[in-house]
């Protein structure tokens, strides 16, 4: 019937074909290539937000080290650059945990890069404990964030450790008088001089900068000298005139200010005080300087003021606090100049002739050293002791 159908259907003469009918997809094939990208974008954004992965995006490079042998030497380092971009480099990128710094003399403008150790990159660095150094009592050391830091122990105070030689019994019945010779740390080979030339009676006085303070402070000890730690303070015309880093400013709470105090005691130890390291906006505050003054005077430190503010009300804190304090009379470098150094320290004479004792400070230029070593060979002979400054300050406390 199907037969007959067509034959009926189709035209005169021609022969019915049958055809077979063609299979469509319902979608085409961009259609199929748009829905593959969505799908591909959807698990992308999917990763990207789901994906906990503080590197993602960051673009990392896969080295493979070759590991030594047992009893293979390592290679050894390939030879350094020294051109100008080399050295540029190497003071951006210092050795781990240091860093360098620029230090800006206000009056003269002159600009002095130092490098200093950082932080402990290592928390397991910052927890181990410290090498033990001559002289340091680890009893009278304790641990904070930046290191090991002065305390008070069994009733023995930093003060009295560190405190250096002196005949006291002599200096009860004599004029004394005390030299600090300061800005010490920065500069080796100043600071070697400082330490080698000037008699051990001679305190020094350490800034927490440098490359390894540590060290040198500990070469001043072993010849025998007392030594001081300065903390950088506020000047007025800062940061025109910037101490260095982590200055205790007038500008921070006493939280902040303590916590950068706690980074300068770290950097060395053996210290029997603290001095202020400029500071003539800092040092006239009762608000900012209280809280610094009642921590030193809480780890057994006595106090050096410089004298460089004649505000300061560091004497009057300290004296709160019955914490060891002096008060330098004057400066016996202030004019640099053989001339004018001899005369301060005539003036020193006579000043502890008329009160019983006297405190010079003095920068560690070469011609200061020269002169203070050859005053200091007959300064008995005057009848006068020279004695380290802890000496002064319980003398003068005692008086």
């Amino acid at each position: 019937m199907a037969e007959t159908a067509d034959d009926l259907s189709a035209p005169l003469g021609q022969k019915t074909v049958l055809r077979k009918r063609r299979y469509r997809l319902p979608f085409t094939g961009f259609q199929a290539l748009a829905v593959l990208l969505g799908l591909f974008l959807a698990g992308f954004a999917g990763f990207a937000i789901f994906n906990d992965n503080p590197l993602g995006g960051e673009p990392m490079v896969r080295i493979a080290l070759p590991q030594p042998t047992p009893g293979e030497k390592p290679a050894a380092a390939p030879a350094a650059s020294t051109g100008p971009a080399a050295k540029s480099a190497a003071k951006e990128a210092a050795p781990t945990g240091q860093k360098t710094v620029t230090i800006i003399d206000g009056s003269s403008g002159a600009h002095h890069d130092v490098t200093i150790s950082g932080d402990a990159a290592d928390p397991a660095e910052a927890d181990a404990p410290p090498a033990m150094v001559a002289g340091i009592n680890p009893h009278l050391l304790e641990k904070s964030r930046y290191g090991m830091i002065p305390v008070i122990a069994d009733g023995l105070k930093p003060f009295t450790a560190y405190a250096g030689e002196a005949d006291r019994a002599k200096a009860a019945k004599m004029p004394v008088v005390a030299i600090v010779v300061g800005g010490l740390g920065v500069g080796a080979a100043k600071t070697a001089d400082a330490i080698m030339k000037l008699p051990a009676a001679v305190t020094l006085a350490f800034t927490p900068y440098g490359s390894d303070p540590a060290r040198l402070a500990e070469r001043a000890r072993a010849q025998h000298h007392e030594i001081l730690l300065q903390i950088p303070m506020e000047p007025f015309d800062y940061p025109d005139n910037d101490p260095g880093p982590q200055t205790l400013l007038t500008t921070l709470g006493p939280e902040q200010n303590l916590d950068r105090m706690y980074w300068h005691l770290s950097r060395f130890q053996g210290y029997a005080g603290i001095a202020n390291f400029m500071g003539a906006r800092f040092v006239v505050s009762d608000a900012v300087m209280q809280p610094i003054v009642s921590e030193a005077a809480k780890r057994g430190l006595g106090y050096l003021d410089d004298g460089s503010a004649p505000r300061s009300v560091a004497a009057s804190l300290a004296a709160g606090q019955a914490m060891p304090f002096a008060k330098a009379d004057l400066s016996i470098d202030a004019v640099p100049t053989a001339l004018e150094i001899d005369r301060a320290l005539g003036k020193l004479e006579n000043l502890a002739k008329e009160r019983g004792l006297a405190v010079g400070i003095a920068s560690a230029l070469p011609i200061s050293i020269e002169r203070i070593a050859v005053w200091a060979k007959a300064l008995e002979s005057h009848g006068i002791l020279l004695v380290p400054l802890t000496t002064v300050m319980l003398k003068s406390k005692s008086g």
